[in-house]
């Protein structure tokens, strides 16, 4: 099930009627089996995987923290790390791997069986994956006590909001909201229901929109003139940002109307002055999950700066390859790396050149932003690409700046409503304007839920509501 489906309407309508209409242990109930329903809807067989990764890893939780034998611990820590990442190995990973290895054998003049299976992905196992194996590394470090009540701690790691794309929520964070009932609330219900629609309007409205024209752009970049090119891959950078933080906006808000508070995922990312300033505005959740799981376990900063930098390429190469098994994701992750080891490089000479310059302020940080961005936009080629093929084609495209002018555009009509979508992104970001300021406007609450319809239904015949599923399904 998708949120920009019909379906999840009729599905968060009577979940709500349920959930508001009880307390205690049967809301707990009703969010668990309202998030197994979501996610089941999918495909049920699933279930079984995030119900036996909930049970191990409670289980495990629990026996950590009643035990002070210090190798007995950490063979549970090491139990829970390893089983947790196999499973995830096993259904995102092993053809990527036995695909690459027969490659591998064969160019030394072998040639392999194939030994390719036809495994479906789960949706939202990395991310599942993730929000549980970090409870048990807290209470191996003892940050964090174990939940002792299965149910309460099942719907911790199911609850459908952030299920299949985040955030990754931290049990710390979020187990403790669970433990006393939220009380239906108007404001918080319309705060969080503009939450939502402003969740839809980046992912139907602007996503869905952008999104014939950069398949066009990726499917056939030989065949496209250089002006269209490049702004396809402007058009993705918007596209995979308005996708994945609408998913995001749309599951805090629905957290919010359910009680409960979610991290952000996403603060203006594209107006980051520096890689270490987008990695603490992009996917935020998964970034500061890299730090404190991986970053930081390897050394972090500490060791001098040959360590340092190899840590941070570490760090950032698993974080390619945690969004799929292809060696452009992989790249995109190595980019990434270099990105921020070479600014630690160059920075001190970026500075004094500003001063030999006089620029001013404002200057230095527009400058600053449009190298980032650029430079971003530069990685999203490797990570849209399915191969290197396609993206060396897109990038060759562009630099050959062959027919750079906007008559060489297809689609014009296309272009320009993305380009005046993105415009009023920005225009909203830069000004951090909500719809809830609408609300000043409209005093009565019935009154103003019907003005939210109106606005729902005309963001979806502004895009394609129902056609798209979200692109960070697929991590």
């Amino acid at each position: 099930m998708v949120f920009n489906s019909l379906t999840f309407l009729v599905f968060i309508t009577f979940f709500l009627l349920v959930y508001f209409s009880l307390e205690g242990r049967g809301r707990l109930w009703v969010c668990l089996l309202g998030s197994y329903l979501f996610y089941g809807w999918w495909d049920w067989r699933f279930l079984g995987l995030i119900g036996f990764t909930t049970l191990m890893d409670y289980t495990l939780g629990i026996l950590m923290a009643s035990s002070d034998n210090e190798r007995f611990r950490k063979r549970l820590i090491y139990f829970s790390v390893t089983a947790n990442l196999l499973f995830l190995g096993f259904f995102k990973y092993f053809n990527f791997f036995a695909d690459s290895l027969r490659q591998l054998i064969q160019a030394f003049g072998f040639h392999p069986s194939d030994t390719t299976l036809t495994i479906l992905l789960p949706i939202g196992i990395s991310f599942y994956t993730f929000q549980s194996m970090s409870y048990t590394v807290d209470i191996y470090r003892r940050e964090i006590e174990p939940e002792r009540d299965l149910v309460r701690f099942a719907a911790f790691v199911s609850l459908f909001p952030q299920l299949v794309a985040g955030p990754i929520v931290r049990a710390k964070d979020f187990l403790p909201q669970f433990k006393s009932d939220k009380r239906w609330d108007w404001d918080r219900f319309m705060s969080g229901l503009t939450r939502v629609l402003w969740g839809f309007f980046k992912k139907v409205a602007i996503a869905d929109s952008l999104a014939p024209f950069v398949e066009q752009c990726f499917s056939l970049p030989a065949t496209l003139s250089s002006s269209h090119v490049l702004l396809g891959i402007i058009f993705y950078s918007f596209q995979i940002y308005c996708d994945f933080s609408g998913y995001s906006d749309i599951a805090i808000g629905l957290a919010r109307i359910l009680g409960f508070t979610f991290i952000e995922n996403f603060r203006t990312p594209y107006f980051s002055r520096s890689f270490t300033e987008f990695w603490t505005r992009w996917h935020i959740s998964l970034s500061s999950w890299l730090r404190d799981y991986l970053y930081i376990p390897l050394g972090g900063n500490r060791g001098g700066k040959l360590k340092t930098y190899r840590n941070m390429m570490l760090t950032m190469l698993i974080g390619g390859l945690w969004h799929g098994a292809n060696w452009t994701f992989l790249f995109w992750g190595f980019l990434h790396g270099s990105y921020q080891v070479i600014q630690r490089l160059i920075q001190p000479f970026g500075r004094r050149l500003y001063q030999v310059l006089h620029l001013p302020v404002v200057v230095r940080q527009g400058l600053d932003i449009l190298l980032v961005y650029s430079l971003t936009c530069f990685a999203w080629i490797y990570f849209r690409s399915p191969t290197f093929a396609i993206a060396d084609q897109v990038i060759h495209t562009v630099l050959s700046f062959e027919n750079f002018n906007w008559a060489s555009v297809i689609n014009k009509f296309v272009a320009i409503k993305g380009i005046l979508l993105i415009a009023i992104l920005l225009t909203v970001e830069i000004t951090n304007f909500r719809l809830h300021y609408a609300q000043l406007l409209i005093r009565r609450p019935v009154l103003r839920l019907v003005a939210y319809a109106c606005i729902f239904w005309i963001i979806a015949l502004m895009g394609t509501f129902g056609a798209n599923s979200f692109i960070y399904f697929q991590f």
